[in-house]
């Protein structure tokens, strides 16, 4: 698998010289290579804004409204056109606010223009930024392999500050939002091409983003896309963003998890923590921000209780933080979906089970210590400003859906999901980067 480096100059190249040669191609998917940085355990990816054209590295947020940038530093476009109060931009993004800037005219500072506010998760920090429009290249696919550059001349996105950087993986100029709004890349990329509002998402060391329908094809051949299990989305109506407007939604992705499983039984819980409350906190949600599964304080100590029961003769180690149940790597043996631990499932609406297995349940923390990856996330709380900060009984992290594929739906308001690919002898980096249909 090609490196984050060689799949951006490919990327890149690309452009120059598929862009002005096919403006009527109409591609039924769009897709981003996705990086795992070791340091930060985020997820990145990079796309070409502006004109010209400049590279922006990114930083993943599966939950957030929209896309936004550093405008303060450097961002230079022709293209650039900062959305006026009161116009259909603002109303589509659902902003409220109209504002006068007075250090301006420039990107990201001019007057009687409309704001949201970016957020960047990982400090839990929010300002005010300018709504606006800018010029956006991304590559198409057939769901095997690369396909044409395309653009899109006015993708809405939010100018964020320098300060908002902080916390973000090396070289990261801001976030690409996902989540569960009209201004999200899904739903404009959808939109632009009139494709169905769909998109996946196939994370590893080397991943992979798809917008639109599949096939999702991974090496040797392998449509991931089908025989997917599916459940219900969940719409929280309280924001979970670190600052909204009155009312608003939340953009992130809830799904309705009953209870857990571990080794086939069931788990006692407080099932009352697994439904969205009236103020927002509470059920469960799906996050890149998150590195591992944070479970509400008594749910982990209930999932921590019943997983050492059933690995009571395997001796313990000392704990590593942030972990707290941890072995010796040799007391486990291997399969084809990572160490022989006990299983653990996630039920669903109609007894519907995700599973996850030792790849995705257990974590190598060095040479000879594995960990179960699972974190306490305190006590539910729910302050718009200020820590903690806890609104979700159980926030489903990046290492627990690692070669998962996860197909959103949001026409249909639907979740589909694969499991572990390794059982079908493949992972989320065997997409073909190498080679254009």
């Amino acid at each position: 698998m090609a490196s984050f480096t060689h799949l951006v100059l490919f990327c890149t190249l690309l452009i120059t010289t598929a862009v002005a040669e096919t403006p009527s191609f109409r591609p039924k998917a769009l897709l981003l290579p996705v990086t795992k940085d070791s340091s930060t355990k985020q997820y990145l990816t990079q796309i070409n804004q502006r004109t010209p054209l400049v590279p922006v590295k990114l930083t993943i947020d599966l939950g957030g409204g929209f896309l936004w940038v550093d405008c303060e530093k450097g961002y230079v476009s022709s293209t650039y056109k900062p959305a006026r109060c009161r116009s259909a931009q603002c109303h589509l993004a659902g902003s409220k606010s109209c504002g006068e800037c007075f250090d301006g005219p420039k990107p990201g500072c001019n007057n009687n223009t409309c704001g949201l506010f970016p957020y960047n998760p990982f400090i839990r920090t929010s300002t005010s930024g300018e709504l606006a429009q800018d010029f956006i290249s991304i590559q198409s696919t057939n769901g095997s392999n690369p396909s044409k550059v395309v653009s899109i001349p006015n993708v809405i996105f939010t100018c964020g500050s320098t300060f908002l950087l902080e916390g973000l993986a090396s070289s990261v100029t801001g976030i690409a939002g996902l989540g569960r709004k009209k201004i999200a890349l899904p739903s404009q990329f959808a939109a632009a091409f009139s494709f169905k509002r769909k998109f996946a998402l196939c994370l590893s060391s080397n991943g992979v983003v798809f917008f639109g329908d599949g096939p999702y094809i991974m090496l040797p051949n392998k449509d991931v896309s089908q025989n997917l299990i599916y459940t219900p989305l969940i719409l929280n109506p309280v924001s979970t963003a670190g600052a909204s407007f009155e009312g608003e939604p939340s953009a992130d992705y809830f799904i309705g998890v009953k209870g857990i499983k571990i080794n086939g039984k069931d788990v006692k819980l407080n099932t009352s923590l697994l439904s969205i409350a009236k103020d927002g906190t509470g059920g469960t949600k799906i996050s890149t921000v998150q590195p591992y599964t944070s479970l509400e304080t008594s749910i982990y100590k209930a999932v921590i209780g019943a997983f050492g029961k059933a690995v009571a003769n395997v001796p313990r180690v000392n704990a590593v933080a942030p972990f707290e149940l941890c072995f010796n790597s040799s007391s486990f043996g291997s399969t084809r979906v990572g160490p022989g631990v006990p299983q653990i499932d996630l039920v669903l609406p109609n007894n519907k089970l995700w599973t996850i297995f030792g790849a995705n349940s257990m974590v190598q923390v060095s040479d000879n210590v594995l960990c179960l990856g699972f974190v306490d996330g305190g006590p539910l709380h729910f302050v718009d400003w200020g820590i903690p900060f806890t609104p979700t009984a159980i926030v489903i992290g990046g290492h627990q859906i690692e070669d998962n594929l996860l197909q959103f739906d949001l026409a249909s308001s639907t979740l589909g999901f694969s499991s572990s690919l390794l059982f079908r002898q493949t992972t989320c980096s065997n997409f073909n980067f190498t080679s254009i249909a």
